[in-house]
């Protein structure tokens, strides 16, 4: 479930500046057309397949007040079994360590209501603390 593609930048800056850490050599992020251009010609001149896996922050920057986080299934394969995963991507919701809420498939309606529903479950939650914090 990592970013398949890259800058043309190192391995090491680019995991130093987007907070990715990359475990393989043919794994790069793309953050720029050209770098886009860069790897096709690359991929052509070496006879590579590619497998682009496009994805977005657009939530994670959009929703501050929640931790998202990426696990590799092919570097953390018994933890991902534990995990139960069949398919990819699977989303875990969890509040203090526990589970309370599961999406399978990249389904962004359905995961952007479940990301609403979480905010606006803490949203109540602080209200009845006797202090609240707006999170939208």
């Amino acid at each position: 479930m990592g970013a398949c593609v890259s800058k043309s930048k190192t391995k090491e800056q680019d995991s130093e500046q987007s907070g990715v850490e990359f475990t393989g050599a043919n794994v790069h992020l793309i953050t720029t057309t050209e770098s886009w251009d860069q790897k096709m010609e690359e991929a052509k001149r070496d006879g590579k397949t590619v497998i682009a896996n496009f994805s977005a922050t657009m939530l994670s920057e959009q929703y501050t007040s929640l931790m998202f986080l990426v696990i590799d299934v092919d570097e953390l394969t018994d933890f991902s079994t534990s995990w139960d995963i069949k398919a990819t991507p699977t989303f875990f919701f969890l509040r203090d360590g526990q589970q309370i809420d599961k999406l399978v498939g990249a389904n962004k309606p359905e995961l952007q209501k479940k990301i609403i529903s979480i905010v606006d479950s803490c949203l109540v939650s602080e209200m009845t603390r006797g202090f609240y914090v707006i999170l939208r």
